[in-house]
């Protein structure tokens, strides 16, 4: 095993691949795979048997697992002939896969690790490696080595720990290349990828460390030794420790200006005292009153924001181009402000020549922004220039202005800017100062045209606004009612300034619970006087009211508008129904609610507001749009969704006897689907949004978009086995179909519930609605649904164990059918007789029934009944005895179903595949199918999904 073929590579940093001349061998299945990638792991080592089936199977080891891991190996070894000479070979007691190291992407790494490490070593104690930059390449090589998490998506729990201990190899070697760079003079370039690694391990005290020698090293001292206290006070937070005795002799050695430290840009005299290490080289000082410390006092309870934090912090001080310029932007009260005065204070040793403040009020209730000269004269008296000597003219004063600041490190935080226009005469001209800029709006202008960094802050993270809670209440509090606080956030919309309100409840009041306030806001509805704290700057209602009187009339109307919206998402084709606009218009408005941070366009064409700002648009429509053009927007937006939901409908299941639409009103844009893979597309996209749009029709009485809009719905949810929503949303729509007075209406709605109750095993309530459904279709005298209803009886008595029953319902829907003249009706009822008498144990005519159900369907161009066709086929063929007929009948449907999208259908041929390769001796596939149906019928929540879990618990045994 000495030789290496250079084409043959076996890798498991990454997906586990084999690769022989640039092609990756087929390797099988999840769990073969995984036998590889232990035997990999520990390459030309013995693995025993037993430690073999642990590490596949952990606890959940099936019968006759060795017999399956004998299968898996044998197949190994075939799909490894061309890798030759890499072998499996079978030892005393276990299994071993010889192979040369360097093929193996895992043992090379080590191997290319470990000589890294040895040249590092000769080094230091007099040695002489190869050459200086040998250790070096050696540690890229290796890094080189990873694609990706190791061993993708195969799971185990030996393979979990594994991982854990490899990502701590791969960090380790990773920092051993810092280190050596940061040797070879590279503290510049460290920058961005040490920061990026202390905010992912903020409590590593070596990524501290070499992170501050970077810093030193670039000139910024006062910054590395700032690092060092919050890593110091991180340590005690959270571990109740100090820093270990490197990191503070790091930490000394920067504060002395240690020389063998390496060079900083601008190296502070070695000569120097502790204290004069945290100022810049020495210049003209500014008298005291020029110095200025304008900032406010940081917020109380500040939590998370961790990428935001960096990005600022990443803001390079001495960036020769143009001074770094920083815009946070953000919806109202997400707490932009909060998070740029908690960085500003933590930041304060970066900038020792001072810090401008401003609150350029562009949102102020009062509508007055400040004008940027009067900021401008504020600036420059807090710079020690007289009043008297104040230039005239704001170019004069903006002049002025940056004539005093350049050279200096200061920061200057221009907060709550309404515009690009208001903030460019604050801006200073050379490089040293830092500005960071907080807006509603975007200030697009400022990212193009003034090279800004954009920093958007979106709303907390679950895990931020309990720890938000946390921070205001006390950790014990929240750690006791965990499910109340949950209850909390969610209410909240996870908005910074409305947990805030919330929670000054339980601050002041010590005797009201989390249950008491979580119990208090959903008593309160949707509305926002709960989050009225009295005072404007902390009610949440007064907070958006300032970024929506800044809107012009067109931008606000349409704000109003979206209040009718059910949620949670908005297309520019809806928005424009809504508003009766042409879609650039509604693209042009939605586009200043963007600018405003009033909605987010979350993806491409598809925006969100989040539940408080919602809410508050619904109450402005309720006080401010008169009561016709409120209905006459929902009707249009109703419409939209309609008949965007109908004509999906009829490219998933054409075969489907249509409904008669009223004309949509005007202005309503209605998308072009162009075909069911698109149709199907668009349904999931809108799913929940049509849900409510159910709810909405029926509460606001437009009653027949209710039913019809349940009615378009229906081909989708029975697709997707969405049983759950499909009683949901004909149950909503039943009360305004009786309303109307409309029979044909309220006979499909039962139907339609039947049919689903009888797919969540609740038979009795599915007969009960089956029965009126038959009675009101025999009333108006409809011919093909009534023998719809008997298949859908037929199905109940199934699921009851009444097969003779079932049969006669059958016999009938024929009748019905042939009696309408209905083709495809016959062709699905031909289908159930044929299911029927399998059932009744009569396999022969039900193949019989198939071919001639089959051929209709063919006929008809009839893709979800030929797939229902050949499922049932399969199922004969099994009960005739013939399985590997019924495995080919199985896998043509199964091809149909996926490619209609049939969810149902495929979870059920799924089933009956793995019966039929079961029955064949095809245990592992079987296994595999069954596992693949039991993840559709779960997400379904299908009473099947049991049965199919006691197919995955037989014993592993086949029937040769």
């Amino acid at each position: 095993m000495d030789s290496a073929r250079a084409d043959v590579e076996l890798r498991i940093l990454g997906e586990v691949t084999v690769r022989v001349g640039g092609r990756d061998l087929d390797l099988g299945h999840a769990r073969q795979r995984c036998v590889l990638a232990v035997l990999l792991v520990d390459a030309n080592r013995l693995v025993p048997t037993d430690r073999l089936l642990d590490r596949v199977w952990g606890d959940r080891q099936p019968q006759r697992a060795r017999n399956a891991l004998a299968g898996y190996l044998s197949r190994l070894r075939q799909v490894l002939a061309p890798a030759d000479p890499v072998r499996i070979v079978r030892r005393s007691g276990g299994y071993l896969l010889q192979v040369n190291p360097a093929l193996v992407d895992l043992q090379l790494f080590g191997q290319l690790v470990r000589r890294a490490r040895a040249g590092t070593t000769a080094a230091r104690t007099g040695g002489t490696p190869a050459t200086v930059d040998e250790p070096t390449a050696l540690l890229a090589r290796a890094l080189s080595l990873w694609r990706g998490t190791p061993f993708g998506t195969l799971e185990s729990a030996w393979l979990d720990t594994v991982r854990t201990a490899l990502a701590a190899d791969r960090l380790a070697a990773r920092l051993d290349l810092v280190d050596l760079r940061l040797a070879a003079g590279g503290h510049a370039d460290l920058l961005g990828e040490l920061t990026a690694l202390a905010a992912e391990h903020p409590l590593d005290e070596r990524i501290a460390g070499q992170l501050m020698r970077a810093l030193y090293g670039a000139g910024r001292q006062a910054e590395a030794l700032r690092h060092y206290q919050v890593v110091r006070t991180r340590l005690a937070d959270e571990l109740g420790t100090d820093p270990a005795a490197a990191l503070r002799q790091t930490y000394h050695r920067i504060l002395t200006a240690d020389p063998a430290l390496g060079t900083a840009a601008a190296p502070p005299e070695a000569a120097a005292p502790p204290e004069a290490a945290l100022t810049p080289a020495p210049r003209a000082a500014p008298e005291a009153a020029d110095v200025p410390r304008q900032l406010p006092a940081a917020p109380s309870a500040f939590t998370g924001r961790v990428a935001a934090l960096v990005e600022l912090d990443a803001l390079p001080i001495d960036d020769p181009g143009q001074p770094p310029l920083a815009v946070v932007t953000g919806t109202p009260g997400v707490g932009k402000s909060s998070l740029v005065l908690h960085w500003a204070r933590r930041s304060v040793d970066r900038f020792p020549d001072g810090q401008l403040y401003v609150n350029l009020r562009g949102f102020d209730p009062a509508g007055a922004a400040l004008d940027p000269a009067e900021v401008v004269r504020g600036f420059l008296a807090a710079l020690g220039v007289a009043p008297q000597r104040v230039p005239i003219g704001l170019a004069a004063q903006t002049a002025r202005y940056r004539s005093l600041v350049a050279g200096r490190r200061m920061l200057i935080v221009l907060d709550n800017a309404r515009d690009a226009e208001q903030v460019r005469p604050l801006l200073p001209g050379a490089p040293g100062c830092v500005t960071v800029v907080t807006s509603r709006g975007q200030l697009g202008g400022l990212v193009a045209v003034d090279g800004a960094r954009p920093i958007a802050l979106d709303l907390f993270t679950d895990a931020e606004a309990r720890r938000f809670l946390a921070r205001r209440l006390g950790p014990a509090r929240v750690r006791a009612e965990p499910a109340a606080a949950q209850r909390i956030v969610d209410r909240c919309a996870r908005l910074p300034l409305a947990l805030a309100v919330a929670s000054a409840r339980v601050v002041v009041n010590r005797a009201v619970t989390l249950t008491d306030l979580a119990a208090e806001l959903t008593e309160a509805g949707a509305g926002l006087d709960v989050f009225d704290a009295g005072d404007p700057a902390a009610d949440v209602r007064a907070v958006f009211s300032w970024s929506y009187r800044a809107l012009d009339p067109a931008a606000a109307g349409l704000f109003r508008l979206i209040g009718l919206h059910p949620g949670p998402e908005l297309t520019v084709s809806a928005v424009a129904s809504l508003a009766g606009e042409t879609v650039p218009a509604a693209r042009r408005l939605l586009a200043v609610l963007t600018r405003a941070s009033l909605i987010a366009e979350h993806s491409p064409g598809r925006y969100v507001l989040h539940d408080l700002l919602r809410a508050y648009a619904a109450e402005l429509a309720e006080a401010q749009e008169p009561a016709t053009r409120r209905r006459a927007a929902t009707r249009r937006l109703l419409d939209h969704l309609l008949h965007t939901a109908y004509a999906a409908d009829r490219l998933l299941y054409p075969h489907r006897d249509p409904i008669l639409l009223d004309c949509p009103a005007p202005g309503v844009v209605v998308p072009a689907l162009a075909d069911g893979a698109a149709a199907m597309r668009w349904l999931v996209a809108e799913h929940r949004v049509l849900l409510g749009a159910v709810d909405l029709a029926a509460s606001e009485r437009w009653d027949r978009h209710a039913w019809e809009l349940a009615w378009s719905l229906t081909s989708y949810v029975n697709l997707r086995a969405l049983w759950h929503d499909q009683v949901t949303v004909q149950g909503a729509a039943l009360p305004a179909a009786v309303r109307l007075g409309d029979q044909a209406a309220q006979a499909n709605l039962h139907r339609n519930l039947g049919r689903a109750l009888t797919q969540l095993d609740r038979t009795d309530e599915a007969a009960r609605h089956l029965t009126q459904a038959l009675e009101l279709f025999v009333a108006v005298g409809d011919r093909a649904n009534q023998a719809q209803t008997n298949v859908n009886f037929a199905r109940v008595c199934e699921r009851q164990g009444r097969d003779a029953d079932a049969l006669d319902y059958d016999l009938r829907s024929l009748e019905l059918y042939r009696q309408a003249g209905h083709l495809t009706g016959q062709a699905r009822a031909m289908n159930n007789i044929a299911w029927t008498r399998i059932r009744l144990g009569e396999p022969e005519q039900a193949r019989e029934l198939c071919r001639h159900a089959l051929a209709l369907n063919t006929e008809l161009g009839n893709r979800h009944g030929a797939a229902t066709n050949w499922r049932t086929a399969g199922c004969a063929e099994a009960a005739a005895g013939d399985h590997r007929a019924a495995v080919d009948c199985h896998e043509r449907a199964l091809r149909l179903f996926r490619a209609i999208g049939d969810r149902g259908g495929e979870a059920e041929t799924l089933v009956d595949l793995g019966d039929a390769r079961y029955a064949c001796g095809q245990v592992d596939p079987a296994r595999g199918d069954w596992a693949a149906a039991l993840v559709l019928l779960e997400r379904a929540g299908h009473p099947d999904a049991a049965a199919v879990r006691a197919r995955l618990a037989r014993p592993a045994t086949s029937l040769r």
